[in-house]
């Protein structure tokens, strides 16, 4: 019995084992608990093993690769039409021992223990971006109430808040004073935590060749190139810039039949929080550009013909395309390049 593929559902304490041999035929199933795992894999020959991409499966991957076997990630979404029963972990672990076998299954880049750890940062300053929106919205929504309207911009709010709390003629209730007081310290110590997380990703954005490179394309700053450096790992698992650009949802989705294409807006696939900062970076390039004269480039033909939304997410696919460029080929970004297919 010589197991070539295994397919592992992963959990929090058991994990089901479906292995099967050269023919295909179920030669294991087992189920075992968290501590058991590297030591059963330890044993075997090297083997072909399958994962969803899900909670853990990044650090498992690592674990297992450095036993010798070869892991490859999936998405779940890939993963459910091959199972064949009702769901319960031995069919999981079932169908993701066929899904990883089959030729035109598409895989999940693995990621090492750095670019998690990076990511992180990148998911907390997040998380601390959007608790920082909260605070100030809730400021303005309670001083409105009383009549006190502070000013569009979350730079407003801090030299707005001494001088309400001072003010005694203002109609302020003094029940409400510490309570907005108090508010305004959670701001500020929101706003810390988010400028302390974006000086980490500066530092580690400046010790990274390949983020650097990236910074160099216009619309991508230290926090998009960091965050697509990490996140993409090795730019080769992707056949070209339109299957990274697809793997990010830049594309439209296509529900055509009959021989006659029927092309939709974007598909909105793939990492939300990459594809928002490419769309961001895209609307300030079209800020800079409106303010230049120049009249022939490509991006101004498109302001000429689109709405600047649809010209923001066509200028962040092809930068997409360019970031995958310039990954895989580990090139400079060079603007106003022509590739030499096309220049011939």
């Amino acid at each position: 019995m010589k197991i070539t593929t295994i397919g592992v559902d992963l959990a929090k304490t058991v994990f089901a084992i479906h292995g099967v041999d050269a023919r295909g035929k179920a030669v294991l199933r087992k189920s075992l608990k968290r501590h058991q795992v590297l030591a059963f894999f330890g044993n075997l020959p090297p083997c072909l093993v399958g994962m969803e991409a899900c909670g853990s499966a990044h650090h498992w991957a690592r674990q297992l690769t450095a036993l010798g076997h070869t892991v490859k990630l999936m998405a779940p979404q890939f993963v459910k039409p091959y199972v064949k029963t009702n769901k319960n972990d031995s069919a999981d672990a079932e169908a993701i021992c066929e899904a990883v076998a089959r030729p035109t299954m598409r895989f999940v880049p693995g990621k090492t223990a750095e670019s998690q750890a990076i990511l992180a940062v990148h998911r907390a300053r997040q998380a601390f971006v959007k608790a920082r929106t909260a605070q100030a919205n809730q400021i303005r929504g309670l001083l409105s109430e009383f009549g006190l309207v502070i000013p569009q911009g979350l730079g407003r709010i801090a030299p707005q808040i001494p001088r309400i709390l001072e003010d005694a003629d203002n109609g302020l209730p003094d029940t409400m004073r510490p309570l907005i007081a108090r508010l305004a310290a959670h701001l500020k110590e929101l706003d810390r935590q988010v400028d302390e997380l974006e000086a980490e990703i500066q530092a580690w954005h400046r010790q990274s060749d390949a983020s650097r490179r990236l910074q160099k394309v216009p619309g991508i700053g230290p926090l998009t190139a960091s965050a697509l450096v990490a996140s993409i790992g090795d730019a080769t698992a992707f056949v070209n810039g339109r299957q990274f650009a697809a793997f990010l949802g830049l594309v439209p989705r296509q529900h055509s039949s009959g021989g006659k294409p029927t092309l939709l807006g974007i598909s909105k696939r793939g990492d939300v929080y990459l594809r928002t900062l490419l769309i961001h970076g895209a609307r300030a390039v079209i800020r800079a550009s409106e303010r230049k004269t120049d009249t022939d480039s490509w991006l101004k033909r498109l302001m000429g013909r689109r709405n600047k939304n649809v010209a923001a997410v066509a200028l962040a696919n092809k930068n997409a395309r360019i970031v995958w460029a310039l990954l895989a080929h580990g090139r400079d970004y060079q603007e106003g390049f022509t590739p030499v297919s096309v220049a011939a």
